[in-house]
């Protein structure tokens, strides 16, 4: 890991993805958490505010940067969430199959360098009945922003740690298998390339219905 990885992007993406927009986006999904919870790339803790301590029983914060858990561990504390901290990768989860009621992604799939495996491994360790909620920014629908997404890509993804600034997030769910029937979408406040978010819940679609 370069230096700036480890001493310089904890603070650029705990900045940039702490901004008002962003946070109010939170907001809209996180207080929906319920049961045992696996929060996919929890980094400094900022969605840790927005939980309900009375409905969730535990947390998992799953994070490959060790450096991000100081300001998350505080939170945790503030707020009385039970919460262990997991060291990984979202390809490769480290605990048994059906054991989250609920997993939370809110602006990590754009960094996730495998994203068809990560959701694989968030159906596998959701229970049958468990909820994905999900916030993130993706492909824009105007073909102007489309292409300075795509311009913007190369040096986007060496400034922000990997963050992909066109990922179609409604495709890469459903061809996951995974169903949202309250997906929305729309452009929040800021650099139009990296603000448009689409958030909601899905469930996982039985393979019988998928054939």
């Amino acid at each position: 890991m370069g230096l700036y990885s480890r001493y310089v992007l904890p603070h650029v993406v705990h900045y940039a993805c702490g901004q008002k927009p962003a946070m109010k986006q939170r907001g809209k999904i996180i207080p929906l958490a319920r049961g045992r919870v696996l929060e996919i790339g929890i980094g400094s803790g900022l969605n840790i505010p927005y939980y309900d301590s009375g409905q969730v029983s535990h947390l998992w914060g799953l994070d490959p940067s060790r450096e991000m858990w100081a300001i998350a561990r505080r939170n945790a504390l503030e707020h009385h969430l039970d919460a262990e901290f997991i060291e990984s990768g979202a390809e490769s989860i480290p605990l048994e199959d059906a054991v989250a009621d609920t997993v939370v992604v809110t602006y990590t799939l754009c960094t996730v360098p495998d994203v068809d495996r990560a959701l694989a491994e968030v159906r596998r360790v959701l229970k049958p009945r468990g909820r994905l909620l999900f916030c993130e920014h993706g492909e824009a629908p105007d073909p102007a922003v489309r292409r300075w997404q795509v311009r913007m890509g190369p040096a986007w993804r060496y400034l922000g740690g990997g963050c992909h600034l066109d990922r179609p997030i409604p495709r890469l769910l459903e061809a996951a298998g995974f169903e949202s029937t309250d997906l929305q979408a729309r452009y929040i406040p800021g650099w139009k390339p990296a603000c448009f978010n689409y958030w909601g819940t899905a469930t996982a679609v039985p393979a019988r219905k998928r054939r």
